[in-house]
């Protein structure tokens, strides 16, 4: 497999010199400005913890181990693979196919020869790891295995299960030569003790318990934790014992009078996994909180946080020589740490987790950024903080700006609008709502707002006295979104219910309902002349409506899955639409047909014509049209839409060429254009918002004429697939 350097060099070392940390030798010694970019990313000061991010598998990863040498990283996956990494390089050197389900853990044997694997398709699998291939399947377990580990001589392995059962196998026969009935409830975790007299057993009773190998006799039961016990462990001279519990806490205790002797507090979250350093001087445990902490287990104190991952941490482990923690987290990548670096590496301001979604006002000259941490989040076309909006006190789900940039507009699962006046931060809190708020929009002339609920309404407020003056519900499931009309007179609602409806403004009232789609309808847009609405649903198909009759009058059928949005072009000839089977497709309103299609690589949720119809600005990006309505007559052009500057996967691309390849942490999790400063937000599920501007009059010749159609990793430069 290829590394990413091998692939794109110049614009991974044009990355690494943007993005790496301020005092970085990197970037002392050999950064110069970049002439394409007008405004650098902001970086942090110094290098963190973090050593290497090991991408490739496809799904979340369980677990993560190394080799007994240190030289190789065996991770599981969900995406039923294990997969070998070499430390060194960070490359994948193997893949371990032949589990049919989840793989829940991966471990290698002592002498570094097997590596043992588990499953929810019942099954053990041991495989050589000099090759690659698999030489056992041990059969027996009747519910899903969900760890595995090997005895310190290697000759036996121990797996549990969901029944309730830990199993030994002879790993030379892969014969099963014990059944331990251990609890009636599931087993989490086994581990074996460092001379391999014991098992350590983690059940959902919340409590560990001992076993004797030998008579296969329950001869401990550790009790203090409050809720269900995820993992234990024992010590390298297993003395100890250390568990990790759903109620957030490691606990220690000692294996000779079963005794509590430590409480490790400080995780917000779930402790999916603990682990002794091979000293046995520090612990490190793995939680849902998105960190990895180590502790001193001499006084119990917190030793250091490893953050970075953007999403639940399942699983760390040492490596031999307890230089460096692996971990495996749900964001599907594995992470190598130094265990002596405990540097601060600067605060970048942001999101403190998943940004959900960022707009520009219209004036380009402030940007809105929303996120899980309950906040919206305002910045400048410098990529300056210049506000924190602080009042929801759940997710914050979208936001708007008023047409004149003076007000925002956030919807949250708080089941409240909130009204933010940009320049002072006050709020006026529009309350009503009886379940989360999907989305808020302004009327065309700002006197307005309509919000969209799970709560089966669509809601209208006066935005200068936060006062409700309507409601519409009519509507038997969720809400999913509202638009006015661009006369302001109408409100088209799109609902789960299968069919759009409309309130008339000035009354408050129903005066339509557009029912033809057979599945939840995701989005409903006004034309320009307010005459038609275009509705994108479920059910693959966009649906035209008179307004004035609410009959339909055309059905766009050719997307493959679920369409989320449609938008009409400035002159109403053409709809839009954007469908979760990553296409773009234009359409002629007049005969209903095809006349463009661009694969995008993504699911595009949001997009809206340029002023001349020419661009498409979606959520990932700008796409540029390559031919007028009649080109080419009306047959269906495939590819004929082209990527300007686009955001997708690794990569920030321009005209379907890729330009920077984004770190890990600054992936996108939502973006947003700044067409008046060359400028794209990206909102991570870090929670970190990046932005940055361009100059693509001095970008190199190759990048100004657009790209059609590359196949991935074909040449230096690649399509935007990822």
């Amino acid at each position: 497999m290829k590394s990413m350097v091998e692939i794109a060099p110049l614009q991974v070392y044009y990355s690494g010199l943007l993005f790496a940390p301020r005092s970085s030798l990197v970037r002392v010694g050999y950064f110069k400005n970049i002439p394409w970019v007008t405004m650098e990313p902001k970086v942090a000061d110094m290098w963190s913890s973090l050593i290497q991010t090991l991408e490739g598998h496809t799904s979340f990863v369980k677990s993560a181990v190394f080799s007994p040498d240190g030289k190789l990283v065996a991770s599981a996956s969900l995406d039923k693979t294990i997969r070998l990494w070499d430390t060194s390089t960070g490359k994948q050197c193997g893949v371990l196919e032949g589990h049919t389900d989840f793989v829940n853990s991966a471990v290698v044997s002592p002498d570094g020869k097997l590596v043992a694997s588990v499953s929810d398709d019942r099954t053990v699998r041991l495989w050589d790891t000099s090759t690659g291939k698999q030489c056992g399947v041990l059969e027996g377990h009747t519910y899903t295995v969900y760890s595995v580990v090997f005895s310190p001589d290697a000759k036996l392995v121990a797996s549990a299960s969901r029944a309730g059962t830990v199993r030994l196998w002879d790993t030379s026969t892969g014969r099963q030569c014990g059944v331990f009935e251990c609890h009636r409830l599931e087993v989490n975790s086994a581990m074996f003790s460092p001379n391999g007299k014991l098992i350590a057993t983690g059940p959902w009773d919340n409590t560990v318990r001992l076993w004797d190998t030998s008579t296969g006799k329950q001869c401990g039961v550790l009790e203090g934790h409050t809720s269900y016990v995820r993992s234990a462990v024992f010590s390298p001279n297993g003395k100890l014992v250390a568990s990790a519990s759903e109620d957030k806490s490691v606990r220690l205790w000692d294996t000779s009078t079963g005794t509590q002797c430590g409480v490790l507090e400080g995780h917000t979250d779930w402790v999916s996994s603990a682990v002794f350093s091979p000293d046995g001087k520090l612990v490190a445990s793995a939680s849902e909180d998105n960190t990895v902490r180590l502790w001193d287990t001499s006084t119990g104190k917190q030793y250091a946080v490893l953050e970075g991952h953007t999403s639940w941490v399942y699983s760390a482990v040492f490596s031999l020589d307890g230089k460096r923690v692996a971990s495996a987290s749900r964001d599907r990548t594995v992470r190598l740490w130094d265990t002596s670096t405990r540097k601060q590496c600067g605060v970048l301001e942001g999101h403190t987790h998943f940004a959900n979604s960022a707009v520009v006002s219209a004036d380009g000259k402030l940007v809105a950024s929303v996120s899980d941490d309950r906040t919206v989040r305002l910045w400048d076309t410098t990529g300056k903080q210049c506000g924190v909006l602080d009042g929801h006190i759940d997710t914050v789900n979208s936001a708007l700006f008023s047409p004149d940039g003076k007000l925002v507009a956030s919807a949250s699962n708080d089941e409240t609008v909130r009204l933010w006046d940009t320049s002072t931060g006050e709020q006026c809190v529009l309350e009503g709502h009886t379940e989360r708020v999907n989305s808020a929009v302004f009327s065309p002339n700002g006197k307005l707002v309509a919000s969209a609920s799970n709560d089966e309404t669509v809601r209208l407020w006066d935005t200068s006295t936060g006062e409700q003056c309507g409601v519409l519900d009519g509507h038997t499931y969720f809400v999913n979104s509202a638009v006015f009309s661009p006369d302001g007179k109408l409100v088209a609602s799109a609902s789960s219910d299968n069919t759009v409806r409309l309130l008339d403004t000035s009354t408050g009232k129903q005066c339509g309902v557009l029912e033809g789609h057979t599945y939840a309808v995701n989005s409903a847009v006004f034309s320009p002349d307010g005459k038609l609405v275009a509705s994108a649903s479920n059910d693959n198909t966009v649906r035209l409506w008179d307004t004035s009759t609410g009959t339909q009058c055309g059905v766009l059928e050719g997307h493959s899955d679920a369409v989320n949005s449609a938008m009409f072009s400035p002159n109403g000839k053409l709809v839009a639409s954007a469908s979760d089977d990553k296409t773009v497709r234009l359409w002629d309103t007049t005969n209903k047909t095809t006349i463009e299609i661009i694969e995008t690589h993504d699911r595009i949720k949001v997009m809206k014509f340029s002023n001349d119809g020419m661009h498409l600005h979606t959520s990932h990006g700008i796409l540029q049209r390559k031919s007028s309505l009649h080109s080419g007559g009306n047959r269906e052009l495939p590819h004929t839409l082209t990527h300007s500057l686009y955001v997708t996967g690794q990569w920030i691309t321009y005209n379907m060429k890729k330009l920077l390849w984004l770190p890990v942490e600054c992936r996108r999790s939502c973006s947003a254009l700044n067409d008046t400063a060359n400028a794209i937000v990206i909102g991570s599920a870090s929670g970190r918002v990046t932005f940055i501007s361009f100059d693509f009059t001095a970008l190199p010749p190759a990048y100004l004429q657009p790209s059609v159609a590359v196949t991935e990793g074909k040449g230096f430069l690649g399509s935007v697939g990822c």
